[in-house]
């Protein structure tokens, strides 16, 4: 029999999507105020990946990522989401987003994102929010999955998300964890 442990905490990070530039400026102060001090910015990247999102948002879309500087209980996960839906409804025109928050959690082995989608691939948190492990880290890079969406199997995506992988990593040992 295993011992059961707490969980390691892990680095929050937010991917937000919008056609209107200056959201981007605005949201960023919000996000602070939700989830605390912001200690990775990216620069804003063209989301032409898909045009899912075009009808409601406008175009072009741009998406840009946030990371958190204190790393959170991984249980947190689903509160998140479903404040950061309600930051979309905050800054929605006329019934539509114009704002698409993406949150998720940043591991030293994989990268999880917050869904309230429930195919048989993701998984159950709480109160319709389900988890999805979209990229796994080995041998120096994230591995993308079957389900993994075009934008995270990026160079962009890919080097962003390894270096907030670098920051995390370092914080972890500055936080006393033992990691390789």
């Amino acid at each position: 029999m295993g011992t059961i442990t707490d969980f390691m905490p892990e680095k929050l990070i937010i991917g937000v999507l919008s056609s209107l530039p200056d959201r981007f400026v605005r949201v960023e102060p919000q996000l602070r105020e939700e989830f605390g001090a912001i200690d990775y910015s990216s620069e804003e990247l063209a989301f032409t990946y898909t045009t899912y999102y075009d009808d409601e948002m406008g175009t072009p879309i741009f998406r840009k990522f946030y990371a958190f500087r204190e790393p959170i209980d991984p249980q947190r996960l689903a509160s998140v989401k479903r404040r950061s839906n309600k930051l979309e409804g905050v800054w929605g025109e006329a019934g539509h987003r114009r704002i698409n928050l993406d949150p998720g959690l940043l591991g030293l082995g994989r990268l999880i994102l917050a869904s309230t989608k429930g195919p048989g691939h993701r998984i159950p948190l709480s109160e319709g929010i389900y988890a999805e492990v979209t990229l796994f880290f080995r041998a120096g890079s994230y591995q993308a999955l079957p389900w993994t969406y075009p934008d995270f199997r990026s160079e962009a995506y890919q080097k962003i998300l390894k270096d907030i992988r670098a920051m995390y990593h370092k914080q972890l040992k500055e936080l006393g964890f033992s990691v390789s």
